[in-house]
């Protein structure tokens, strides 16, 4: 996600995109990444999680192959769409095996912490790997990169991840459902990252909203009959899984808009070339790293709660001191400390956000909540930049000059803080406030298994003796 922003200026030189047409590059993935996220989740669960993940591998790095060896827009465009489906059934498998394989407890609070480090350092350093890659290679090294990634992780996955069957009798995918939550997810994140042609209160962004409400009101009401539900609504009832996708929707949207804003400050108005602006982002990529090695040793027999609540007031302080940018500033005084804070209060933040959305899931369920985590995430993200992004611009104008500039970035970084705040405040009034103590929630039946269980229970017809057998006993 990270790794193409910084290449685009090159991008639209060599395929001929036009500078409206260069977005969709960017935009094109978030559509289909996070419009199909909740299918992918529900995949995993029917098919099987790591079957899903290597086909989901081949699939994005055979995309990445046509992406960089493309020789028009339009083939860039097709590639980064297919990148985006393939990535939509990677995620949630991804987190899905590592809730199922851990259990809850010290070992998967490791594995999540991992995992988060991983996860938010390839954010930042993929600024620093875009930018050296673009200026000291090519631009279409920024697509090849992955597919020798592809084939390092399709070989661990043979190595280490162990099989998995389906969860539960075999069942038809949700289409209905499926198609719904894509197109409203779809058209919701359509609406909001055009606004940087149509404004929010133009015919054609109210247009598109309105049909993506439609779409998931739509959506709700399939699943609430649906008898093998693309997302179980009952799901929501736990306050864990309920809280922390809540969590995460508003601290991605500060999350990824910090980065956005942060680079464009680095580049148009501290003028650092591409390479120098990834090199800035390495002090919060390691105190991420730092803050999730924390994270994993405090949290093992501690509920998530309170780490969240202090990451996100950490991460509150580091970004509001991102929204003190001076027009004539520096790395050094500008970008450091609040990497510093920033970085690490992000870094405690990860883990724990990923153990809440699926505390209290039943394994047949893993993927369904895995898909509405990356969901709310990918939502948040997609979102939060393209709004920031709209109220930067309402101050900066069409111009370059430095001084406007930085005032439209640190109008949106104070924004961008105050979602954390809010991030903070909903860890603080939505998950409970004691580790969870009561069993797994009971995986949902479809309805025709479980009328077959009512009318025959495994207790009578499986396990228990008949009459003759006791009589001749």
């Amino acid at each position: 996600m990270a790794v193409v922003n910084v290449a685009l200026p090159s991008i639209g030189d060599a395929l001929g995109f036009t500078p409206l047409d260069l977005a969709w590059v960017v935009h094109v993935y978030a559509l289909t990444f996070g419009g199909f996220l909740l299918l992918g989740g529900k995949a995993c669960d029917l098919y099987g999680r790591r079957r899903l993940f290597t086909a989901g591998l081949i699939a994005f790095g055979l995309a990445s192959l046509a992406g960089g060896l493309a020789q028009a827009p339009w083939q860039l465009v097709a590639a980064r769409a297919a990148q985006g489906i393939a990535a939509a059934a990677v995620a949630p498998a991804a987190l899905a095996t590592l809730t199922t394989v851990f259990p809850e407890g010290p070992a998967r609070v490791r594995a999540l912490g991992v995992w988060g480090g991983v996860n938010a350092a390839g954010g930042a350093l993929g600024v620093l790997v875009g930018g050296l890659l673009t200026e000291y290679a090519d631009w279409r090294w920024v697509m090849l990169v992955n597919v020798p990634i592809v084939a390092v992780a399709l070989l661990s996955t043979a190595a280490g991840v162990p099989a998995d069957r389906p969860s539960g009798a075999p069942a038809h995918l949700d289409l209905l459902g499926a198609l719904t939550a894509t197109a409203g997810v779809g058209l919701l994140v359509t609406g909001v990252i055009r606004t940087d042609r149509h404004g929010w209160f133009s015919v054609t962004t109210g247009t598109t909203l309105v049909a993506a409400l439609v779409a998931l009101t739509a959506f709700v009401i399939i699943e609430r009959r649906a008898r093998n539900p693309l997302l179980r609504l009952g799901l929501l009832g736990n306050r864990w899984v309920l809280g922390a996708n809540l969590f995460v929707l508003f601290a991605a949207a500060g999350q990824f808009s910090a980065f956005y804003l942060v680079s464009l400050y680095l580049q148009q108005v501290l003028r650092l070339g591409a390479g120098a602006a990834g090199a800035a982002f390495l002090p919060f990529s390691l105190c991420v790293i730092a803050g999730t090695l924390v994270a994993t040793r405090i949290g093992a027999n501690r509920s998530p709660r309170p780490i969240l609540i202090g990451g996100a007031v950490l991460t509150t302080a580091g970004i509001g001191w991102f929204a003190l940018i001076s027009p004539d500033g520096s790395v050094l005084a500008d970008v450091l400390g609040p990497s510093l804070i920033g970085g690490f209060g992000l870094g405690l933040c990860l883990a724990p956000v990923a153990s809440a959305a699926v505390t209290a899931v039943a394994p047949g369920e893993a993927g369904m909540a895995s898909g509405a985590f990356n969901s709310a995430r990918q939502l948040g993200g997609s979102i939060g930049v393209a709004t920031l992004a709209t109220l930067a611009a309402s101050r900066t104008g069409t111009g370059s000059d430095p001084t406007a500039l930085t005032d439209g970035y640190a109008f949106a970084l104070a924004v961008a803080a105050l979602l954390f705040a809010v991030a903070a405040a909903i860890a603080a009034v939505a998950l409970p406030r004691t580790p969870r103590t009561e069993p797994l929630a009971r995986q949902h039946v479809p309805a025709p298994a479980r009328r077959e269980e009512e009318r025959c229970p495994r207790s009578t017809c499986s396990t228990a003796p008949s009459d003759s057998s006791r009589r001749e006993r």
